[in-house]
């Protein structure tokens, strides 16, 4: 009899069908209705392994390359990004808004590469680490409801007596879209890759396009991040935000530092989530920062403190470099160089799961190169402006 061997997440109704066939064949003498029912099962088993097959021919022959049952549509996915051509197990992925067949239409990328651009999207900033996400499954528009009853208090009543003041609750909303982000090449032309570089086993194409797409589009967000207008862009975290000014404008001290905390009502500023965002010039501004013992306020985030790292604390507070920001502005207050508070609380960026990567193969034929340019759908607002504070320079 055929020898099946599976791989480790082979489905569970196959591997039951195996242990049926076998059952029946430890029989000696086997009956006219075990017979067919051996046939039939050993028929299942045989499509089963064609199928596995079919997948392993399938996958990008590259080192590093993904396997197994659950990694399928991955695999068809980078063979995608390789060779431009849709396989079957790709179809369902295919973007049907966009005109055109085949590859110029764009296809909507499986749920391991998506992750991988959105954390390389991370890492260009700050805020997005620490802002809240809302991830959706479509763009439309996304409004929720707010509300600040911070300046309403209850009070003592007599025996038998009633309130005497109060509001009701006002409400207001808040509203979230889906700008489209955009990356490709120079001159409005899509990333080119050379077909002698895609068929070199050694590059995983999707790292590859994965990082340098995300590049490009994370530059734009991280900027639009921090400092966007809200006309036709999301709202930057620190736009429009009256900020706290430096005690003098000669240079950042301690008292500032301790200044900014104290900003923050302690009902954000001891939740999780809380901390400091400016970007790397700034940082090296605050690390030369001395308590009286001459100890710098800056703590490492590692034990040796003679390793450099961007993570830290300072005052108790972790540290994030976002390079969106400016430099410290010592003159000006109205240059917002960074933010300290609940970020989390304060700031929501709303993304939609689709993202789209077309990849086209035809028009730089002659040249030997695959054309490669992606979509991605982001907006982001202010949604509490109580949990962090903008820190600014002093005009005096």
């Amino acid at each position: 009899m055929t020898r099946y061997n599976f791989p480790p997440g082979f489905p569970q109704a196959d591997a039951d069908r195996l242990e049926q066939l076998l059952a029946i064949l430890d029989r000696r003498d086997l009956t006219e209705s075990e017979l067919n029912e051996c046939q039939r099962l050993e028929n299942g088993l045989k499509r089963a392994q064609a199928q596995h097959d079919r997948r392993i021919v399938t996958e990008p022959l590259h080192v590093g390359a993904p396997r197994g049952a659950d990694d399928v549509t991955s695999a068809a996915f980078v063979n995608y990004l390789r060779t431009g051509r849709e396989s079957s197990d790709l179809a369902s992925l295919r973007n049907e808004q966009g005109e055109g067949t085949g590859s110029t239409g764009g296809y909507l990328v499986p749920d391991g590469f998506r992750t991988k651009l959105v954390d390389r999207l991370k890492a260009y900033g700050g805020v997005a680490k620490l802002a809240e996400e809302v991830t959706t499954t479509t763009g439309n528009n996304l409004p929720w409801p707010t509300i600040d009853d911070t300046a309403n208090v209850g009070e003592i009543v007599a025996e038998h007596g009633t309130f005497s003041s109060g509001a009701d609750f006002v409400f207001g909303e808040a509203s979230l879209g889906a700008y489209r982000y955009a990356a490709g090449g120079s001159s409005s032309t899509p990333i080119r890759i050379s077909v002698e570089l895609l068929q070199d086993s050694a590059i995983n194409v999707e790292q590859l396009v994965a990082r340098k797409l995300a590049e490009r589009i994370g530059r734009v967000q991280a900027t639009h991040l921090v400092s966007g207008n809200r006309v036709a862009q999301p709202q930057g975290i620190a736009y429009g935000l009256t900020g706290i000014e430096l005690a003098a404008n000669s240079a950042v001290t301690l008292d500032d530092l301790i200044g900014f905390v104290h900003s923050v009502d302690p009902a954000y500023r001891d939740a999780p989530g809380c901390g400091w965002i400016f970007n790397d010039s700034s940082l090296e501004a605050i690390r030369k920062l001395k308590d009286a013992d001459s100890n710098p306020l800056w703590r490492p985030s590692l034990n040796d403190p003679g390793v450099m790292s961007v993570s830290g604390s300072l005052l108790g507070f972790p540290v994030y470099v976002d390079q969106a920001f400016p430099d410290i502005s010592l003159t000006s207050n109205t240059v917002n160089w960074g933010v300290f508070g609940n970020i989390r609380a304060g700031y929501v960026i709303r993304r939609v799961r689709d993202v789209v990567i077309a990849v086209n193969p035809y028009s730089r034929m002659a040249n030997g190169q695959v054309e490669y340019s992606a979509w991605a759908r982001m907006d982001a607002v202010q949604q509490d402006t109580n949990a962090y504070v903008a820190l600014t320079g002093h005009n005096g």
